[in-house]
């Protein structure tokens, strides 16, 4: 009961009554409807948000992708006349990934190493084929102008607004460094060398060496370790040397996983 009505009953007072009551259930249902009309329209808007965020997600996730493509022919163009480039690459981008990993770096730091390693020789563009490949020692002048791809490959990548080709930047520009000081273009010693240029410094030689080059037979895994071996200290950070000659079952795993081909 909405309302109570004493006898004896007045007509009128009772038709006010009732037409008070009906006004007030008309807006009611009108509420009801209103509000249902409303569930309706955020239930489409909702629908229609989630779509466009779908669409944004894919647009972006096609965009990294392309960039992604678009550095790995960068770098492919760097070193097209290696046969085993590509395998090359996902080695060496693997291998400094699981020193990222091993040293406790966070996910996106270990992604960022992954994807930006493969820049480390993109220098290499500006170095003429006759030096890349030739099968013999390089004389001075050769091994000066050898000298020069991690200052090109930088000079390449600075000045991005990408943090990826940034990281890159630093790889290339780092990766000959040597703990000891000895290394190029800088002299750079210990800690004052880059994280990244260190873990792919090892990455690189260790693929580098254990891969055939027209100057060499590719060596083994054992004889590879016992020749950086004796540059840890000196030529390798010794901590993550250490660590990656600690965890070899995972290199070998990559190995088996990207073998060259001819």
């Amino acid at each position: 009961a909405n309302d109570f009505i004493a006898k004896p009953i007045d007509l009128t007072e009772i038709k006010v009554r009732i037409r008070s009551l009906l006004k007030m259930k008309k807006a009611q249902d009108d509420l009801k409807r209103h509000q249902k009309e409303l569930e309706k329209i955020v239930q489409r808007r909702t629908l229609a948000l989630r779509a466009s965020m779908r669409d944004v997600v894919t647009a972006q996730r096609q965009l990294q992708e392309a960039h992604m493509e678009t550095i790995y022919r960068l770098v492919v163009a760097a070193e097209f006349k290696d046969a085993g480039t590509a395998s090359h690459i996902k080695r060496m981008s693997l291998f400094s990934a699981m020193l990222a990993t091993l040293m406790n770096l966070s996910s996106g730091e270990v992604d960022m190493i992954l994807h930006a390693s493969p820049l480390h020789d993109i220098g290499k563009i500006g170095t003429p084929e006759e030096i890349l490949l030739k099968p013999g020692r390089l004389n001075q002048l050769e091994w000066n102008l050898v000298q020069q791809h991690p200052v090109m490959g930088s000079q390449i990548l600075v000045n991005s607004n990408s943090t990826l080709l940034q990281t890159g930047e630093i790889i290339a520009i780092s990766h000959h460094e040597k703990w000891d000081g000895t290394g190029y273009p800088f002299g750079l010693k210990k800690e004052e060398i880059p994280l990244s240029g260190r873990i792919c410094a090892i990455a690189d030689v260790f693929d580098a060496l254990t891969s055939v080059r027209p100057y060499k037979q590719a060596y083994s895994n054992d004889k590879t370790l016992g020749i950086m071996d004796k540059g840890s200290g000196s030529h390798f950070d010794p901590q993550l040397f250490a660590l990656f000659t600690d965890n070899m079952h995972q290199v070998k795993d990559i190995q088996k996983q990207y073998v060259t081909t001819a």
